[in-house]
């Protein structure tokens, strides 16, 4: 797990605009529990670390911090389904058009390993 998970924990608390009590309330625990964890005093436990991260629009992975690599790639495609599944047709037509641009004709096959 990152060492560096209470500067993340809170970096993402002040980004979202929330303050240590909404995010206890959200989370069912005490403000004295987030403040330990952002300052390093106590680790949240993965089933916290999965609910903090729902709340905080990030994927569980880029909380824990290095993961394995088959596990990371899957964390990958979910992000990006998820995120896809929030945008209109419209944005879709979008990032299909990008995405033909970076995966031209003949290289968007994907290799099995």
């Amino acid at each position: 797990m990152d060492e560096n998970l209470g500067a993340k924990v809170k970096k993402l608390r002040i980004e979202n605009g929330l303050t240590q009590e909404e995010v206890a309330k959200a989370l069912d625990v005490t403000p004295g529990y987030i403040s330990n964890v952002e300052n390093g005093r106590n680790l949240m436990t993965l089933r916290m670390l999965a609910f903090y991260a729902e709340l905080t629009d990030v994927s569980l992975d880029y909380l824990a911090g290095n993961v394995d690599a088959a596990y990371q790639k899957k964390a990958l495609d979910n992000e990006i389904l998820q995120l896809v599944s929030r945008m209109d047709n419209t944005q879709k037509e979008k990032l299909i058009a990008t995405l033909r641009v970076w995966l031209p004709e003949g290289k968007n096959k994907t290799k099995k390993k």
